[in-house]
């Protein structure tokens, strides 16, 4: 199960990335993280902003609704989403197992 915290109308939980993926898609729970498989590489921020786009569209909010808030260089990272309930992730958790 994804471990995640409900804060300031924000909802915060741990993404652990697997760059250099053959296509980019959430790929179920590891340790407590959303584990999600990225085809970018990890050069000049491609992989975190690929991370970004493909959580905005999974999750169904902007863009500009989800912050990378820790790990911006490391394979887990924290990440902060506005406008969110905890229901909506552990149902995207659960179909993508």
């Amino acid at each position: 199960m994804v471990i995640y915290k409900e804060k300031e109308g924000r909802l915060t939980f741990k993404v652990r990335v697997v760059p250099r993926a053959s296509r980019s898609e959430i790929a179920g729970e590891h340790d407590g993280a959303l584990r999600v498989r990225i085809a970018a590489a990890p050069v000049d921020g491609a992989a975190n902003e690929e991370l970004v786009t493909l959580l905005a569209r999974a999750l169904k909010v902007p863009r500009n609704a989800i912050v990378v808030i820790g790990g911006q260089t490391s394979r887990v990272k924290s990440i902060a989403v506005s406008g969110i309930a905890a229901d909506i992730l552990l149902k995207l958790e659960r179909a993508n197992k």
